[in-house]
């Protein structure tokens, strides 16, 4: 038989219904001072003015793929003009006939990236398995064996072209940030001061002036008859450019680690080498997972400054494809499918960095 005393202080000690629920949210979160309820009101106001408009415009009013003429005829939004041109915006000046072959590339790309996201898969097999993807993929994009018919890379643009440059640029200068931030913290001078020298003048010019430097007047000190490719040169400016930012990066994770952490290595008769690889380095590289995948991130949307050196990304060929008069009034459209398209790869890639946070128990 139930206490009717203890009954009664349940009774009492239970929160009112205005406190729990949505009702005890709304009341904690978004109206509980007068300000904050004014601010409140006017957001739902301006929500209750925007949203409607625009969803009837993105997909109530829309076409979806029809001609530029019927475009013309519908007040919504011509999203037409995506799978019209979506052949070009991807693929570029890719001839046409031979567009599966940097499709099936992108395919195996994503495939091994995916792969590589298991961290049981972290083996040395694993840079086998990359070795074989990039020669395969060099050979399905350039030709001249299997008799594909040879492609120049100035017909590489569009996405092929955007994920390439992203992902080795990343892939390559992740390890020369760790060392230039190792040989910035070297006691050797000779070594320190170099290093210093070229995390600071890189990260003193913008990305623009490496890619045109690369582009203009790298050629000119080459020996005569002696050329590289322009799409090696744009590789090559973006990892030198990335891999001074991802150096700094981790030269503050390694400050970030106590001298205890030394003295314990040394105390286990582990020389530098041993010391960082072991203890120092994967502790360091684990402390700075955010700030590096933020650099990784701009490394992805900087790509589309490649333009400034006639090559065409995927932001490139979408702006070709407006400039044909049938698609110059869709702009909007198609630069809310890039927006898209770059959130994903994004998101992705900052989804996957605090999955891998989780594992290392980085947090706190």
């Amino acid at each position: 038989m139930s206490n009717p005393t203890t009954k009664a202080t349940r009774e009492f000690l239970k929160p009112p219904v205005t406190e729990v629920g949505v009702i005890g949210w709304l009341r904690s979160n978004l109206f509980n001072n007068w300000y904050n309820s004014l601010l409140t009101v006017i957001v739902m106001l301006l929500f209750w003015q925007l949203i409607p408009p625009a969803f009837s415009w993105a997909f109530v009013n829309s076409v979806w793929n029809t001609s530029a003429e019927v475009c013309r005829e519908t007040d919504g939004a011509c999203w037409s003009v995506i799978p019209q041109n979506i052949n070009f915006i991807f693929f570029g000046f890719f001839p046409e006939d031979q567009q599966w072959r940097p499709g099936l590339a992108m395919v195996l790309l994503i495939a091994l990236v995916v792969y590589s996201k298991n961290r049981n898969h972290w083996k040395k097999s694993l840079g086998i398995y990359w070795l074989i993807n990039l020669v395969v993929m060099a050979s399905l994009m350039y030709g001249g064996i299997f008799g594909l018919p040879v492609v120049e890379t100035d017909q590489w643009s569009g996405l092929p072209l955007t994920f390439m440059l992203a992902l080795f640029g990343i892939v390559a200068a992740y390890p020369i940030g760790v060392i230039l931030a190792l040989g910035r913290q070297s006691k050797m001078p000779a070594i320190k001061t170099l290093c210093v020298v070229y995390i600071e003048m890189i990260r003193g010019v913008p990305l623009i002036s490496l890619l045109f430097m690369s582009s203009v007047m790298f050629p000119l000190f080459l020996p005569d008859g002696v050329t590289l490719d322009k799409v090696l040169r744009a590789q090559a400016a973006i990892i030198l450019f990335s891999a001074a930012y991802v150096a700094e990066v981790v030269r503050g994770g390694l400050q970030a680690m106590s001298r205890g952490q030394f003295e314990a290595a040394d105390s286990l008769g582990l020389n530098y080498n041993q010391s960082m690889r072991l203890i120092i380095l994967p502790q360091a590289l684990k402390i700075v997972i955010p700030p590096t995948v933020g650099v990784l991130l701009s490394v992805f949307k900087d790509t589309s400054l490649v333009v400034i050196i006639a090559l065409y990304d995927v932001l490139k060929t979408t702006k070709v494809t407006l400039s044909n008069p049938k698609w110059t009034s869709y702009s909007t459209e198609a630069y809310i499918f890039l927006a898209v398209l770059y959130f994903i790869c994004c998101y992705a890639m900052s989804s996957y960095s605090r999955k891998l946070e989780k594992e290392l128990h980085t947090g706190h």
